[in-house]
């Protein structure tokens, strides 16, 4: 690969390719230390990957989410979120995310540096919000969705002065990649020894939150504090709910102080958290739909995560082409269904089919999560969501029920 500082800030670095793998097209072979090529799956063999019934394996953490062992780094999660009771009524809920990592980028060239990779406008980050963002491949295909932030100072990373929040599947990966072409920029990434929770409060519950949590919380989606029990960054709220919601991310000393947390909320299955993202239509990109999607058919442009007046990054030509020619045909859904597998952490990439044409697949799973029933985020043809039976897996699948999204599919200026 040319990684010379022109061919990586003009994202035209030159590629060997994989040969074909079960009929989908090439794919880089710079791109697999991120991911193994993968065939389209169907929905008895996104069931396959999970042993027996499809219940929870026995090596999943009581933490965890429920996805695959083999598509998952394992998480050991603080003894703090132990000391949380169960939920109760009554108590906002919070939610350990094992399932998330949280990425350092430190040095004085740390923020010239990712605005260069990503697809957010990382100088102009507000030093009091986070912001969605994506990296792409040189062809536009998303390898990873982050949110992004300033770290506050003094960090727990020395130096650090960017945070990402990132699944945890592709974590380590993504950190050695993006390291690649650091070059001579004046930048370290790193996992941080950080831990992530979620944690949703009613509007009733939200003064004796703050007085738990050491200070006022953003409301706002996407506004940010730093307070003694860590950083809380309020996350996009659910439709039709009044449900306040907040990414938590703390270090051990932090967590130490967060005695009168630890008394106040109740505990809650990371799968809650999942669903409320779903629904919010936050489109997390894990290793099993790496090189899949431009970001404007998962809706990062829709959600905030692009800036199409930024400079270069790679796989820039190929997403302000789609935005500019106004070529994009494909978007992001939200579904719900009953008759389900139990184990959704393995549908991410499954196809998605129109009963009514059911010759080829309209589309893929983006990402799932199981509660009562099992709520999807697909991707597929604006043509299909008016009117389309849309199934999961095959064209007698179960029947996605198509919900609504916060946010419309009108592409921003």
């Amino acid at each position: 690969m040319d990684r010379t500082p022109g061919a990586v800030a003009r994202g035209r670095t030159r590629r060997r390719f994989l040969p074909a793998v079960h009929g989908r097209a090439r794919v880089p072979a710079a791109r697999a230390d991120l991911a193994a090529a993968a065939p389209r799956r169907g929905y008895h063999q996104a069931l396959q990957a999970a042993p027996g019934t499809g219940a929870p394996h026995p090596d999943t953490h009581r933490h965890d989410t429920g996805r695959p062992p083999a598509a998952r780094r394992a998480i050991t999660m603080h003894p703090f979120y132990d000391s949380i009771p169960a939920s109760a009524e009554g108590s906002p809920l919070c939610a350990p995310l094992a399932d998330f990592r949280v990425l350092a980028a430190a040095g004085d060239d740390a923020q010239s540096f990712l605005h260069g990779q990503l697809t957010q406008d990382v100088t102009g980050l507000p030093a009091d919000a986070a912001r969605l963002a994506g990296y792409c491949t040189a062809k536009g295909r998303l390898l990873a969705t982050l949110v992004i932030w300033q770290a506050a100072q003094p960090a727990v990373v020395p130096d650090a002065r960017l945070y990402a929040l990132v699944r945890a599947d592709l974590a380590e990966a993504l950190q050695k990649r993006l390291s690649m072409f650091v070059l001579r920029a004046k930048v370290k990434l790193s996992l941080a020894p950080l831990y992530v929770a979620g944690v949703q409060a009613a509007p009733q519950q939200a003064d004796e939150l703050r007085a738990a949590a050491g200070g006022a919380l953003p409301e706002q989606p996407w506004r940010r504090v730093d307070l003694p029990t860590g950083t809380w960054i309020a996350a996009p709220a659910v439709e039709g709910t009044s449900a306040l919601r907040w990414w938590w991310i703390a270090s051990d000393a932090q967590l130490a102080q967060a005695d009168g947390l630890a008394q106040l909320l109740g505990r809650a299955e990371p799968a809650t958290w999942r669903c409320a993202d779903l629904a919010a239509g936050l489109p997390w990109i894990g290793s099993a739909t790496q090189d899949l999607f431009i970001p404007q058919t998962v809706n990062l442009d829709l959600t905030g995560g692009v800036s199409f007046t930024k400079g270069c990054y790679p796989g820039q030509e190929v997403v302000a082409r789609s935005h500019y020619r106004g070529t994009v045909k494909r978007r992001m859904a939200y579904g719900q269904l009953q008759a389900a597998p139990q184990w959704a952490g393995a549908l991410p990439g499954t196809d998605v089919y129109d009963a009514t044409q059911p010759g080829e697949p309209v589309g893929r799973v983006v990402d799932a999560a199981q509660m009562e029933g099992l709520a999807i985020l697909f991707e597929t043809t604006l043509a299909c969501l008016p009117g389309g039976d849309l199934r999961l897996g095959a064209p007698d699948g179960p029947r996605i029920e198509v919900r609504s999204l916060p946010y419309g599919y009108d592409q921003p200026a």
